[in-house]
């Protein structure tokens, strides 16, 4: 590695970050990390009412949890599951405020571009012993800093997909936005009075829409003029269902059980495989436009839309970088076959490193949710052994960047396609749990021999 003076830079102070900077302070490696928001873990507490489907064993970094555990910190309860504001609280913060940590994490800092000192992406002659050069805005001012190597944590939280069909925004999205809500609105608290007896639509067909949904379940509950409706692109429900009580992760699959319950009590409208064409604000409301099973159908008297269809990377930031990314999902390319969402619903994926993790670009690699790109389901832990290769590999440890740390557990649903039983009713099946002797045999990154 080159300039060796000068620190490795983490652009992200959220939990594959922070992770990061726990992995270097142990290489005795110097670092910065620069967080775009006011806090760490800015984008979690956007969430912070939301109960994460994980518990604590999951979600905490084994070499954080050693540095920690040489203060008076109290680690929670690795069974229980924990909020966003949880999260921040007793593990990203107690962490980010180590002596060793804190003096080299700059909040308020947006990082606005990376690239090599003096040279912009077509520059090749000298390229790798050039310092990385990031421009940053800090509250007014744009200063300029220099690293040997990036680690790019930002995620992808920033920006949410729009609610339109084929990845655009509707024809009115923007102008009406005011209605919309990009994200996990706290419904029962914060943002009652904008939800309580309205008619509102949830767009999306993940984790996040689900939690929305349930929410506004119980709001209904309370406040029976509340409607609510469901609009997915996705043409099978057993598919957002997930694996129920096949799941591992208890409360992951729970909200399966919880969604198709409610799907079934009839106290929601359901409209699949639906896309957004066009939005319009009339005198009673928004009318919502879309295709339904090939045939326009309109969505009338809606009060609020609520967001929830996922996130893409931010590309701009890394534009005179060289990278090798996927040209589907915009994720790391070598990943991509992994967690193509078009190819199987796996919640996992085989496990993978540094070597998978590389670009073009010497010393520059996009970990975290980010390096999935626009595919779903990213698990903290996943990111975790990331960085733990990431970091192995530029000390020079090779056979520690090359190895597997990671466990992962089931999904309840990991399949290449849904089965069907005789009955021609699509059923899910196969565990997503694999050991590595499995991966190495099959270059699977699923089983499918529990399937009937």
């Amino acid at each position: 590695m080159q300039n060796n003076n000068l620190p490795i830079a983490i652009i992200g102070a959220g939990p594959v970050g922070l992770a990061a900077a726990a992995h270097l302070l142990k290489q005795n490696l110097p670092f910065i990390v620069f967080e775009a928001g006011s806090s760490v873990g800015q984008n979690m507490l956007s969430w912070s009412h939301v109960r994460v489907f994980s518990p604590w064993k999951y979600n905490i970094d084994r070499v954080a949890k050693e540095v920690l555990e040489q203060t008076d910190w109290k680690a929670p309860d690795e069974d229980k599951l924990p909020t966003g504001q949880e999260l921040v609280e007793h593990y990203f913060r107690p962490l980010a405020n180590l002596p060793q940590i804190k003096p080299y994490i700059h909040l308020n800092s947006k990082v606005l571009s990376i690239g090599r000192k003096g040279l912009d992406k077509m520059k090749t002659r000298g390229r790798e012993n050039k310092p990385f050069s990031i421009k940053v805005q800090e509250h007014e001012n744009i200063n300029y800093y220099e690293a040997k190597a990036v680690i790019d944590a930002t995620g992808t939280w920033n920006q949410p997909n729009p609610i339109g069909s084929g990845g655009v925004f509707a024809e009115g999205e923007q102008e009406l936005n005011k209605h919309i809500f990009y994200g996990i609105p706290n419904v029962k608290a914060e943002h009652l009075e904008r939800y309580k007896n309205k008619n509102v639509v949830v767009v999306g067909g993940g984790h996040s829409a689900i939690n929305a949904l349930l929410d506004l379940a119980d709001i209904q509950k309370k406040y029976p003029k509340t409607q609510l409706n469901w609009v997915l692109r996705k043409d099978n429900m057993n598919k957002v269902y997930g694996g129920k009580q096949e799941d591992a992760l208890e409360a992951r699959g729970a909200l399966g059980i919880r969604i198709e319950q409610l799907v079934n009590s009839g106290k929601l409208n359901v409209y699949t495989p639906f896309h957004i064409l066009k939005l319009t604000k009339k005198e009673d409301g928004i009318q919502i436009i879309g295709d339904l099973n090939g045939e326009i159908e309109t969505i009338n008297q809606i009060d609020e839309i609520v967001s929830n269809t996922g996130s893409r990377p931010n590309l701009e930031m890394i534009r005179e970088i060289r990278t090798d990314l996927d040209a589907s999902l915009e994720s790391v390319f070598d990943l991509a076959e992994l967690i193509d969402p078009n190819v199987h619903s796996c919640g996992t994926v085989r496990p993978h490193g540094e070597k998978e993790l590389r670009h073009p670009e010497k010393d520059f690699y996009i970990v975290g949710s980010k390096s999935y790109g626009r595919a779903p389901t990213f698990l903290m832990t996943t990111g975790y052994e990331q960085v733990r290769s990431v970091v192995a590999y530029m000390v020079g440890d090779i056979e520690a960047a090359e190895r597997v740390e990671l466990n992962l557990p089931e999904t309840g649903v990991c399949s290449t396609d849904f089965a069907t039983n005789e009955k021609g009713e699509s059923v899910a099946c196969c565990s997503s749990e694999l050991t590595i002797e499995e991966v190495e045999s099959t270059g699977s990154s699923c089983r499918t021999s529990r399937c009937n």
